[in-house]
């Protein structure tokens, strides 16, 4: 028997598994959270119920194969659940680690520790109610900047102009060191909430800057054809909260308050020059200050490296001798022993943190997978613990798993509060409310069938 453990339940996590397990192997899925999906459940914008519908119904009939067995609530890493070590002593034929990109790159900025300022990546996981951050202070104020011009900032943006409950924020900076012609986010996105854009206050803004853009031959007057078309109609009735942008920016410091809050960004303004067949921002020796009380940033995510696997920078260290072909890229190398960890993979944002979404990830996972199949074609049948034996070692260790059935008990309390609450969608945000109701449901009645 060849078994494969892969440890992440994303969608990375979730098509490597597909493709070894539809190759005939036993694949066991260990996955952090307790519910599968990763950022396909807790990364995706919470009113866009058709496109999270969709992919639960792709991940349901994965986890629906008999083959592919799963055990949630379960982190694996250093001062984790089960430790890398551990999980070689189970001895699984391949293990693949599709976890994701944990981890935040830190800004760099006196001041960064003050309270109110937060990745982007963990308010999204905040808003999107994924334990334990639910729990953590996200709080915000008035007067709110998100440092970044793509599609994670147009997401938290439209959250705090809309839809987050408090409706604390009366005004969301947007400050990118760059200018107009350089935002990342698509214009379908920026529909949903251009109409808080403060158009006399970016009019005023694009004077401002179009001297620092005059040098890579950025004409002003082309912004409302190309990034905010908004600007070019008239009539258009403008709302609150404020919506605005400071472009050719970039933070310097985070000033606290007497609280230890953050009461104001210290900026430099940039221009803008040419390098190869794009522009970088130069910096000046000019900055303006921004008053704020809350400051949410992204700047790219790292991989965690308390998950045990060898780590440099940003990211696992993966096998630099490409002659062997693309495989390579997939497979984990550890510099100090100078060699490959056989049968160790790593696909997805584990592999590339934060590459593409997840038609992204789906594609390297499958490519992933690939390589450990025809790794599993040479390797020698082993005896390795089954589904059942894994659940009662980790009942030994006092772990509480979430297998497959559990998961349709907590699909159908779920359901039960969606139809109560008259929502499209309903989840717990607390993983003891999630493991306390799966028990609840238990006692109403025969088991639901795993793939139900």
């Amino acid at each position: 028997m060849k078994t494969v453990v892969v440890v992440g339940a994303g969608p990375a996590g979730l098509f490597a598994a597909q493709k070894i397990a539809r190759a005939g192997h036993p694949v066991i899925i260990l996955n952090r959270d307790i519910k599968p999906g990763g950022l396909a459940e807790y990364g995706i914008y919470p009113v866009k119920e058709k496109m999270k519908g969709g992919l639960r119904k792709q991940f349901a009939k994965i986890l629906g194969l008999p083959n592919v067995n799963y055990f949630g609530h379960i982190p694996i890493g250093r001062g984790y659940s089960l430790s890398i070590e551990e999980l070689r002593e189970l001895n699984p034929a391949a293990l693949v680690f599709a976890v994701g990109a944990q981890g935040t790159k830190k800004l760099g900025l006196p001041g960064e520790d003050a309270r109110g300022v937060y990745s982007a990546k963990d308010f999204v996981f905040f808003y999107n109610q994924l334990p334990p951050f639910t729990s953590r202070d996200f709080s915000t104020g008035k007067r709110v900047v998100i440092v970044g011009m793509g599609n994670v900032m147009v997401d938290i943006a439209r959250w705090l102009l809309q839809d987050d409950p408090l409706h604390s924020a009366e005004e969301v900076f947007v400050v990118a060191r760059r200018g107009p012609f350089e935002a990342k986010f698509d214009q379908k996105e920026m529909d949903h909430i251009e109409m808080h854009l403060d158009l006399d206050d970016l009019r005023a803004e694009l004077l401002r800057v179009k001297p620092g853009i005059a040098g890579v031959g950025h004409d002003i007057s082309k912004v409302p054809d190309n990034i905010f078309p908004i600007l070019a109609r008239t009539g258009t009735k403008q709302i609150k909260p404020k919506f605005k942008f400071r472009f050719l920016c970039s933070p310097k410091e985070i000033v606290p308050d007497a609280a230890g809050r953050i009461a104001k960004l210290v900026m430099t303004e940039n221009i803008l020059v040419p390098k190869g067949d794009g522009t970088a921002a130069k910096a000046t020796d000019k900055t303006t200050d921004l008053e704020v009380d809350t400051m949410i940033f992204a700047i790219g995510d790292t991989a965690d490296p308390q998950v045990g696997l060898p780590f440099s920078k940003d990211s696992y260290v993966t096998n630099p001798d490409s002659s062997a072909g693309e495989g390579t890229a997939y497979e984990v190398f550890d510099p100090a022993a100078g060699k490959v960890l056989q049968g160790t993979y790593v696909v997805g944002w584990a592999r590339k943190a934060s590459e593409g979404l997840v038609g992204v990830a789906r594609f390297d996972a499958e490519k992933g997978a690939d390589h450990v199949l025809r790794y599993l074609e040479g390797a020698a049948d082993r005896v390795t613990p089954s589904a059942e034996e894994m659940a009662r070692m980790f009942a030994k260790r006092n772990l509480r798993v979430v297998d497959k059935a559990d998961l349709a008990f907590l699909g159908r309390a779920e359901a039960e509060q969606a139809k109560a609450r008259g929502l499209a969608s309903f989840k717990f945000a607390e993983n003891q409310k999630m493991l306390a109701v799966i028990e609840e449901e238990k006692t109403k009645g025969a088991a639901i069938p795993a793939d139900d």
